[in-house]
């Protein structure tokens, strides 16, 4: 979920982005990872976009992932394949703050090899960054603060004064997800407003997601309260097979593996 809601606002709000990371403006266009596939390739946190001289890659991880390293020197490898002939730069995003060493990897090291790329840990980055951009202001309670409600409030009024209706709900939605990497669901509530959120593509995938989810744990448990109830008809078969034999109650509980009270109501019945 982390993941859609962080490449839907890179991909919505580009412009926001890459001069947050570049430094400049730039007019990038989308570059699919299909146009780099040997093999699949991970692309739910992936943007990839592109200039006639440049492609921009970022990729938002939640937790700390051994295998980064490695993932960004795979991409450069196949963009240099593509397009040997344009820059690239490369960004890690880190949203949740973590003790492990391994958000500070920035290469990947082999015999004789290495590559370098860039690595933004969201909970180091000041404040200002972030409210001061539209299309950023969902993350700016992930970052330096001793105050996360305070600077969600910020963030709640900030999207409040933004004319485009269809913009504030999506920015409110993205707010409200990416907070709960910090804070309270009730916190949350309280100071971002339902009605907006609940207009915004974001939210509409959470609910279509979540009614996908709840119709696949109704069918698994609808299967599995059918085998459930397929076993009890058989051993209660088997047990009155084995009553009409006259076998002792206690062999016949030993063998079906029903209760003995189950056992003495078909006796009864």
């Amino acid at each position: 979920m982390y993941d859609n809601v962080c490449k839907f606002i890179a991909e919505n709000f580009a412009d926001d982005f890459v001069t947050w990371l570049l430094g400049t403006t730039v007019r990038l266009t989308k570059l699919s990872p299909t146009e780099l596939s040997l093999e699949p390739i991970r692309a739910d946190a992936l943007i990839l976009q592109q200039t006639q001289d440049l492609v921009f890659h970022v990729e938002f991880q939640t937790a700390a992932d051994a295998n980064i390293p490695f993932r960004m020197a795979d991409y450069r490898l196949r963009v240099y394949r593509r397009f040997p002939h344009k820059e690239m730069r490369q960004y890690v995003i880190y949203l949740r703050e973590t003790g492990s060493e391994l958000v500070r990897q920035n290469a990947f090291v082999l015999t004789r090899t290495r590559h370098e790329f860039d690595v933004i840990r969201l909970w180091e980055q000041p404040v200002a960054i972030f409210l001061s951009t539209p299309g950023l202001l969902p993350f700016a309670v992930l970052s330096q603060t001793a105050d996360p409600v305070a600077v969600l409030t910020q963030v709640a009024s900030a999207i409040a004064d933004i004319p485009d209706r269809r913009v504030q709900s999506n920015l409110m939605a993205s707010a409200s997800v990416l907070a709960g990497l910090v804070l309270e669901t009730d916190v949350i509530r309280r100071i971002l407003r339902g009605d907006i959120m609940r207009e915004s593509v974001i939210y509409q995938d959470i609910l279509q997601e979540g009614r996908q989810e709840g119709l696949q744990k109704g069918r698994q448990e609808g299967r599995q309260e059918g085998r459930q109830e397929g076993m009890q008809l058989a051993r209660t078969e088997l047990a009155q097979n084995l009553l009409r034999e006259n076998m002792p109650i206690e062999q016949v509980v030993r063998l079906t593996g029903l209760s003995l009270e189950i056992v003495q109501s078909l006796i009864e019945s």
